[in-house]
């Protein structure tokens, strides 16, 4: 029998697309602010801060077709849970583009000074989180409940990466007054990077939800916190 391609099909194909497009933005975005702080590079900081901006307009593109499908279609089943998944998948890319953005700001200051073993346990933390986010959209575009699942059961990891960085930032702060500032910066990346395994584990319950229609039920396993989670970037 051959499938009848509707309109709604092609707009749904539009929707998903857009989504594909922000998650390759969002994956460039991220990958640039690691190297931003890894090669105390400004000048490319300052071109994150300013791609950031496209992301912003393609979440309200994604919003207002989505907004517009429903009225005009009134979908039902599957349908209406792929559109309300892009809707949140879409405004978590953008937090993680923002997230990404300000990871770059912060490597501004903190290209001034000296803290290579704190960087590189950032870096890592951070491809960490990169890996976990290419996988997620991977997982959105096959639909892959399996490897969403994964992803989401293994958020504690980029948790204790960080519990370990704010562990190790803490203990030079103390013994050097000097690094308070520094410090302070290395904690707002690490702080940055711990949402946005968040908000990758976030995009794995939609997923889930696209393909199983119900939520995940059960609690996401996470790392304790290293002492008070003060940090807000």
């Amino acid at each position: 029998m051959t499938h009848i391609v509707t309109g709604f099909d092609e707009d749904l194909v539009q929707v998903q697309a857009r989504i594909s497009e922000m998650g390759g933005r969002c994956e460039e975005l991220l990958s640039k602010a690691l190297e931003c702080v890894q090669s105390r590079d400004v000048e490319l900081a300052r071109v994150v801060i300013e791609r950031d901006r496209a992301l912003d307009r393609m979440e309200i593109a994604v919003e207002e077709s989505v907004v517009r499908m429903i009225a005009l279609r009134q979908p039902v089943a599957a349908d209406l849970r792929v559109l309300i998944a892009a809707m949140k998948i879409a405004s978590t890319l953008e937090r993680i583009g923002d997230l990404s953005k300000n990871i770059a700001k912060r490597a501004i200051p903190l290209s001034a000074g000296k803290h290579g073993t704190v960087t590189a346990s950032i870096v890592r933390m951070g491809r960490q989180a990169l890996v976990q986010l290419s996988d997620v959209l991977n997982a959105h575009a096959a639909r892959d409940v399996d490897l969403a699942l994964q992803i989401w059961n293994q958020d504690y990891e980029i948790d204790e990466m960080y519990n370990a960085i704010f562990r190790e930032v803490v203990t030079y702060m103390v013994e050097d007054s000097r690094l308070i500032g520094m410090g302070a910066q290395l904690m707002f990346v690490a702080k940055n990077l711990e949402r946005i395994g968040d908000h990758t584990t976030h995009i794995a319950e939609m997923v889930y939800y696209i393909v199983r229609g119900e939520p995940i039920r059960e609690d996401r396993p996470k790392s304790e916190p290293a002492g008070l989670d003060f940090m807000r970037a």
